[in-house]
């Protein structure tokens, strides 16, 4: 047997290797990330549709598992009571009345 026959028999092995891992990488990814279905899609394309006040077409879906945007949400909330109340520590000041726009 050659230099060059071994070679090649180690790449397809390796090729081969290669194949079943992206396999498994796969699966493991459809499991941890479902498609999204054909009901969701639609709710998505009419939230943008009433959203932009036009018919969107919605090309690509990204399912994000994180917390992130919760945890801003709640940062927000917590700030807008904050600011309702007084100074931290002083829980028997009375509420600070804010001016909106429009009301002066």
């Amino acid at each position: 047997m050659s230099e060059t026959d071994t070679t090649v028999a180690d790449l397809l092995a390796l090729v081969a290797q290669l194949a079943a891992r992206v396999q498994t990488l796969e699966e493991q990814a459809a499991r941890r990330h479902p498609e999204a279905g054909e009901d969701v899609m639609l709710a998505i394309a009419a939230a943008c549709a009433a959203y932009l006040g036009k018919r969107a077409t919605v090309k690509q879906v990204h399912l994000r598992r994180g917390a992130t945007w919760v945890a801003q949400g709640r940062t927000a909330v917590q700030q807008s009571h904050a600011d309702l109340q007084g100074p931290p520590g002083d829980r028997h000041a009375r509420p600070i009345q804010q001016v909106r726009r429009g009301m002066t």
